[in-house]
Order: C-alpha cells, then sequence, then structure tokens
C-alpha cells in the first residue's frame, strides 16, 4: 500500500497533500501548531484587523497556480497594482532606487554617475566570488555601499561579502546608463519592478487561498516531531502518537528534523547547524486613518531605523481592518547564526513605534487601535557562503533515509507562496515514484 504522511501543514505540505489526493489516496498531515496554515496563516488581531505571518502576496505568473488560488477563494480577491519605494536619510525614493535617485544630494548623485558610467567601458563580468562583487559590478562602488550593503545586511544580518548570488533570480533590477541619469534628472520614470500587480483575497487574510486545499486531508495537529527512528522508519510524537512510514514528505526546516533523527553522523548534524535562516519580528500596527502611503511596500536602508520593511495590510484588501483604519506591518530581522535576538519583544515593539513616528509614517496625534507582534524563528534563508555544500550534504542523507523535502524551510530556498506549493507537489510525487 502507497503510504505517504507528511510532516508541516504549511503551504508547501498542503501543496503535497493536493498531489497525494489526486493521485487517489488520502492525505494525512501532521502538525505542531493547533491549526493548519504554517508561515501562511493569517489571524485576527485586537479591534478588528487581521494579520498575515509576515507580508505574502501572490504574483505568479503559473496560470494553474493562479486559477488553483482563485477557486479556493471562491473568485473573491483583490487585484493591485504595486507600487514600492525606499526610504532614505528622510529621502522617499521610487523603487529600484538606482533609477530613482531624483533629489538626493548632488554630490551623491555625481558620484554614483561617475561609477555608473565608468562600467560601461569595463569588461562585463560573469562569474562572482560573492554578493558584493555582484554589487558593485552591477552599480558601481558608491552606490553598493550606501544603499545595497546597508540594505542587505539589516535583512540578511550578514554582509554581502558572505553572500552567494544564487537567489537572485529577477530580484534585483540592473539598471542601464540612460535609466540612471534619466532617473537622476526626472522625478517621473517608468515603472521596472519585476512584480508590476498581484492578487490577495478579499477576506480572512492570505490563509484564505489555502481553504480550498485542506479539504480532505487528514489533519493530525497537536502533533510536534520528537523523534524520527530511520531504522524502524517510525515517527515519534511528544504527545505519546506514534506514526510508521514507507516514504516520507517533510516541509519541517532542516535543521529542525536532523535533530529529531536518531543517529545522524556528525558530519550531517554539523551541515544542519550550519545553515542560516533568518528570524523575523513582525510588528503591526493599526490606526485610525487609512491615509498612511500610497506603497504597498517600503524599504528602509537607515541602520537608525530598526525595521528593514514595512508592508501595508489595508491596501491588500479593505477587509483586514475595519473601515477607515490602516494598519502597518514592520519586519525586524535577526538571525540563529549572525545576529540573535538581543531584545525584548516589547522593547522592539516600541521601537518599532518610534520608528515610524521618526519617518513620518505615523503622527503624534494618531490614534494606535492596535499592536501586534509575532517572532517568526524561520523567515528567510541566508544564502550565505556555507549553504549551498551545507544543503547537499543534508539533502543527500534524507535522501537516503526516503524523506522527500519540500518548501522554503525543507529545500532551503527563496521560495515564494506558489513555488512552496509546487515544491510540496513534486515531493509528494518523487515519494509516489518510489513505490
Amino acid at each position: 500500500m502507497k503510504d505517504v504522511p507528511i510532516l508541516g501543514a504549511g503551504i508547501a505540505g498542503l501543496g503535497a497533500a493536493f498531489q497525494l489526493k489526486n493521485a487517489g489516496l488520502q492525505p494525512e498531515i501532521f502538525e505542531m501548531r493547533d491549526r493548519p496554515g504554517g508561515h501562511t496563516s493569517s489571524h485576527a488581531a485586537e479591534g478588528g484587523f487581521i494579520f498575515d505571518e509576515g507580508p505574502h502576496v501572490s504574483f505568479t505568473k503559473d496560470s494553474r497556480i493562479q486559477n488553483l488560488f482563485a477557486e479556493s477563494v471562491e473568485e473573491k480577491y483583490e487585484i493591485i497594482q504595486t507600487y514600492v519605494n525606499n526610504y532614505w536619510k528622510g529621502h522617499w525614493i521610487k523603487h529600484p532606487a538606482i533609477c530613482n535617485l531624483h533629489g538626493l544630494p548632488d554630490d551623491l548623485l555625481v558620484d554614483i554617475i561617475k561609477d555608473v558610467a565608468a562600467l560601461q567601458y569595463e569588461e562585463p563580468v560573469t562569474e562572482f566570488k560573492n554578493f558584493a562583487e555582484w554589487l558593485i559590478a552591477s552599480y558601481g562602488k558608491t552606490f553598493a555601499e550606501v544603499f545595497s550593503f546597508e540594505y542587505n545586511e539589516k535583512y540578511h544580518t550578514t554582509t554581502p561579502s558572505n553572500m552567494s548570488t544564487e537567489w537572485l533570480g529577477p530580484r534585483l533590477y540592473k539598471a542601464s546608463f540612460e535609466e540612471v541619469v534619466r532617473g537622476a534628472l526626472s522625478p517621473v520614470t517608468t515603472d521596472v519592478h519585476y512584480v508590476d500587480h498581484f492578487r490577495y483575497p478579499t477576506y480572512g487574510g492570505f490563509e484564505s487561498y489555502l481553504e480550498m486545499f485542506k479539504k480532505g486531508v487528514s489533519f493530525n495537529l497537536n502533533h510536534e516531531l520528537e523523534r524520527l527512528d530511520p531504522k524502524q522508519k517510525t515517527l515519534h510524537f511528544a504527545n505519546g502518537a506514534t506514526r510508521d512510514y514507507k516514504q516520507l514528505v517533510s516541509s519541517l526546516p532542516l535543521p529542525e528534523i536532523i535533530r529529531r533523527i536518531d543517529g545522524v553522523p556528525d558530519e550531517v548534524q554539523s551541515a544542519a547547524q550550519n545553515l542560516a535562516c533568518s528570524i523575523c519580528v513582525a510588528v503591526s500596527v493599526g490606526i485610525d486613518r487609512s491615509d498612511i502611503s500610497n506603497a504597498n511596500w517600503t524599504y528602509f536602508y537607515d541602520q537608525d531605523i530598526i525595521f528593514t520593511r514595512t508592508s501595508l495590510p489595508h491596501l491588500l484588501s479593505p477587509k483586514t481592518g475595519p473601515e477607515g483604519t490602516g494598519s502597518i506591518q514592520c519586519e525586524v530581522y535577526f538571525s540563529n547564526k549572525y545576529k540573535p535576538v538581543n531584545k525584548s519583544l516589547e522593547s522592539i515593539e516600541e521601537q518599532v513605534v518610534q520608528d515610524l513616528l521618526k519617518c513620518g509614517l505615523i503622527k503624534e496625534d494618531d490614534t494606535i487601535l492596535c499592536r501586534d507582534t509575532q517572532c517568526l524563528q524561520y523567515a528567510n534563508v541566508i544564502f550565505d557562503l556555507d549553504r549551498a555544500r551545507c544543503v547537499e550534504t543534508v539533502h543527500g542523507y534524507l535522501n537516503d533515509l526516503d524523506i522527500h523535502c519540500c518548501g522554503r524551510f525543507g529545500e532551503w530556498g527563496y521560495h515564494w507562496t506558489d513555488e512552496s506549493f509546487t515544491s510540496g507537489e513534486r515531493a509528494a510525487e518523487r515519494a509516489l515514484s518510489m513505490f
């Protein structure tokens, strides 16, 4: 009999369950929380606000996934035209900043343009030892050091010189010399962000996209994996339950599943412990007005502002809060490897509010209707220079145990939500192919 239990009820685990259902099986998921959803969960906060676990939107170009998500919310979704900007030393700059330098200090503009002009006469570099080299070769030394280095260290908690370029894809725009000059001369520029529009459920937050995929799934909630016996192929849970398996799909973070397996070789344990991931403290604030900003999200470069990025949930759907109100979600980053959490959540929340006042997103006379703070222990995979070697070691070991990994933290990649879902589908397909 084909038997493929799934660990983790996030979007990757539900993708695996969807694949198993399509193969005629009854999917069974084991989840440590008391509800499915994982990091794509949404929750109701004080005052009638709805917040996701960090910003989630759907901008997939995959028509199959678009249709599945739309069906899951009965076609009730918003289509949002994207506007993204940046904040640097009191300046609000359209994104990407390299194409929108108008209004910055003259001396800075001259140095950036000189650097970008010089790049036009250099032999193009195609191989890079690290992300820092890529940034300098793409934007010039001045822009890289003033903007890119500062932001990326806030977001990834390590220096660009300690990062690879494997994760880039379309995420960073490489502007032409003409685009840089035009953006320095004029406040009006062409939109070139890789996300020009996206979808978001009208009701219930991002988690509503998962409703269809929960149907027909047998959920074992409050089942935290305590130990995995690879010889007997048995799962042991903290509540005393056990479960045998033949093939296993896991969306658990790689360090978490490795430390629960009996008899893991030292080399594999070391590789798993060396994997780096950011920790996000997401502080969400609801206030008594909606005219906060027209930017869906904003990147913050200044080191004296605690948060790295903000997003506005009320711009995603008017149903994320009471009528006439607005909401801001701020992301503050730490990491297990490079920047451990060194403050209380209460002090982080208070600093976020003070910095929102400093940059003008909230005002002294605003009434704060809601504060909501979550600490997400696994936020973004950090593509440091150790990652590729460590992932290869861990995945090789797990593959030998018939454990098929999926999702952002199972594959240890930079997955968007649709990619996490299809990652789960592929993991289930691999598991089924083993019978």
